[in-house]
């Protein structure tokens, strides 16, 4: 029975790259799995009392490789009984959709059940908005607009009728909808613009009619969709089914919006990760008349983020948060909550009371790079010896041509995530990048195939600068063709020619490669006692720090 393994057991998330962690280390006692579920239960030797709930890979030899670990197998449902009621559903399902569909009231019920579930009590707060300052104080006003309409009316103002946000994934666009619903106490509506987009043409636009007439008996709301772009995407010129339906429902969406009266006290507010995709005629005044970019938080926004999620975690002396917020540079909302939650849960996984440093410092690679791999049995010298120069490349080209970067870990340790070994350097906070500073950054990148071909000579050069490559290849495309920075391409970017381009580009991105890689060749050839210093470190000790590093250099 299911009960047998729950019962009275305190239930907390583990990632999967820390419960293969911990089956490395032989502390798996046994793992409990459920047909057709997502995840699945393991219970640690050490916390027989806590119930882990960790995410079910579906690979096909799981059950072998748990086994094989020594680790007792179980199942939370009966199979026979499992699979029976999958028919039993399925057929409930078949029979509902069609009485549906001959009812003609398909979207009118779908939609009337989703709006029941997505309306809910929401006490989120500006206060928990940690960082986007001038976002919080760009929404003020419409916050004051849907409390005291008159206030505003009595000098002519019009409530604008829709808010955008747009930004990277994980900035906090959902969290700052739900706070604008919480400061001014109206009911708050959330769907994703996925949800409106289906296979038969009518049924988007009647989903968001019905989303908008259940926001107006309440007078006063936020109707809040997410991934936008998923419906207000630019039409195509090509007339097809699915593009038909997306039509009709930003079409519907438009009216809606334009059908609002003054201060009527119901905002729209939409939210994307691209908002160069989207069609003018949602962007123009009268629809999302704001645009409000919720972008990634800078070292102070990140301080605060970091002191919001951590407030209600116990905390070691030796943990600096502003020192953890200069390392975290480029890290979104989500990644910041994500990492301290990884160090909560090592923490507990080492019985310690509180979170330690060290703890920090393991979830911070765990999120960047992932879990190391515990078995390495497999990795022959040769391997071990490759990748310690690969590294050894980029650390000691960042450090000659990116001085102002702060090195904060090179390993030739594997992840769970497939890299043989990382070299994490951090950037500091700038609004811009030169193009000294562009150009640097595609010769660390090449660095460590250079390093593989100055060692092993041509013919023995790895796969293992495939990813480096690939970065290196956009980087110069942006270089010359974003940016305008190639002195012989000029300012003109191609991709406004709707035609495409011819091979020009590609040819002097080759070329501009080929440059770069011989005169990364050239400053490491230059530097080759210490591209040999650095490597017999990593070999020796398997990481090295940006102190470590540079001592060696000295």
């Amino acid at each position: 029975m299911i009960g047998k393994h729950y019962l009275n057991k305190e239930n907390i998330e583990l990632s999967y790259p820390s419960f293969l962690e911990a089956v490395g280390q032989k502390q798996v006692e046994e793992v409990i799995l459920e047909d057709d579920k997502n995840t699945f239960q393991a219970i640690l030797k050490e916390h027989p009392d806590i119930s882990y709930t960790v995410p079910n890979p579906h690979t096909e030899n799981f059950t072998e490789f748990l086994l094989i670990n020594g680790i007792t197998v179980s199942y939370g449902k009966d199979s026979a009984f499992l699979t029976f009621g999958k028919l039993v559903l399925v057929s409930a399902l078949i029979g509902a959709i069609v009485w549906y569909i001959r009812r003609g009231n398909t979207s009118g019920n779908l939609i009337k059940n989703a709006n029941k579930k997505k309306k809910a009590e929401n006490t989120i707060t500006l206060s928990e908005v940690a960082g986007n300052a001038e976002a919080k104080s760009m929404v003020q006003d419409v916050i004051e607009f849907i409390k005291h309409p008159e206030k505003y009316s009595a000098v002519g103002a019009r409530m604008p009728r829709g808010l955008l946000f747009y930004g990277p994934p994980g900035t906090g666009k959902t969290l700052m909808a739900k706070a604008i619903a919480g400061e001014a106490k109206v009911p708050f509506y959330a769907m994703s613009g996925s949800d409106f987009v289906q296979m038969y043409v009518g049924v988007g636009a009647s989903r968001v009619r019905n989303l908008f007439q259940k926001a107006k008996k309440n007078e006063k709301a936020v109707i809040f969709i997410d991934e936008i772009d998923a419906i207000g995407k630019k039409r195509a010129r090509s007339v097809s089914a699915s593009n038909d339906e997306r039509d009709q429902t930003l079409n519907a969406l438009l009216t809606e919006m334009s059908g609002f009266h003054d201060n009527s006290g119901i905002v729209v507010i939409g939210a994307t990760n691209r908002l160069d995709t989207l069609d003018e005629a949602l962007l123009r005044p009268g629809r999302f008349d704001r645009q409000i970019e919720i972008g990634l938080p800078d070292i102070h926004a990140r301080k605060r983020i970091l002191s919001l999620y951590a407030a209600k975690k116990p905390l070691s002396d030796d943990v600096d948060l502003e020192e953890l917020a200069k390392q975290t540079v480029c890290f979104s909302g989500a990644m910041l909550e994500n990492l301290i939650n990884e160090a909560a849960i090592i923490a507990a996984n080492d019985k310690q009371p509180v979170i330690h440093k060290d703890h920090i410092d393991k979830a911070f690679y765990t999120v960047i790079a992932g879990a190391p791999k515990m078995d390495r049995s497999y990795i022959t010298e040769h391997d071990r010896k490759v990748t310690a120069y690969h590294e050894a490349g980029h650390a000691l080209v960042t450090s000659l041509l990116l001085p102002e970067h702060y090195i904060s870990k090179v390993t030739i340790i594997p992840s769970v995530r497939g890299a043989g070994g990382f070299n994490l350097s951090i950037p500091k906070d700038t609004m811009f990048q030169s193009r000294t500073q562009l150009l640097a950054n595609i010769q660390v990148l090449l660095a460590g195939r250079v390093s593989e071909e100055l060692i092993f000579g041509s013919d023995e050069i790895t796969t293992g600068a495939s990813n480096d490559i690939q970065k290196a290849s956009s980087f110069i495309v942006d270089y010359i063709n974003k940016f305008g920075m190639d002195p012989d391409m000029g300012l003109f970017n191609i991709e406004v020619l709707e035609e495409g381009h011819d091979n020009t580009l590609i040819d002097r991105c080759r070329t501009l490669m080929n440059e770069l890689y011989e005169d990364t060749k050239k400053l490491l050839k230059s530097n080759l006692r210490s591209l040999e210093n650095i490597t017999a470190a990593l070999l020796e000790t398997e990481s090295l720090s940006g102190e470590d590093i540079e001592r060696i250099c000295s």
